[in-house]
């Protein structure tokens, strides 16, 4: 299993303009890992309404990244498990069920520029800030 799990906001810099730490997301991504279908959702939304891409360039960015990471479902399960989370750690949902997904994805490290960089679940899942990392 893939002990890396990626947050919608680190996977956006790969599009993004910011050529630093679209090469950090990048070289994170190279190394491999999961994403969840929340991710992708997430992914299409900003790409589309943040970043104005075309439906054919989010669809080829989607495409990418689905090559490179493995994608997990969502599901009763992890959505259980992310109710857990939000009410345990003060997560807000959408952070608690990408934890959830990163948790039953069997990863280790969830690599998100939101979440509080250093924190470790008691479940073990350690989250890490990519571009905190390197400055």
């Amino acid at each position: 299993m893939p002990a890396s799990f990626f947050d919608t906001n680190v996977l956006v810099y790969i599009a993004s303009g910011d050529a630093t730490k679209a090469d950090q997301a990048e070289a994170a991504v190279a190394a491999g890992g999961a994403i969840s279908v929340q991710v992708l959702n997430e992914l299409t939304n900003v790409a589309r309404r943040k970043m104005r891409m075309s439906w054919a360039e989010t669809r080829a960015f989607l495409d990418i990244l689905r090559g490179l990471l493995t994608i997990h479902p969502l599901t009763v399960e992890v959505h259980e498990t992310g109710l857990e989370l939000g009410e345990r750690y003060g997560f807000s949902t959408y952070d608690a069920m990408i934890a959830a997904s990163a948790l039953h994805a069997g990863c280790d490290t969830l690599w998100s520029e939101d979440m509080q960089h250093g924190m470790v679940l008691g479940e073990g899942l350690h989250i890490v800030n990519p571009f905190r990392l390197a400055s």
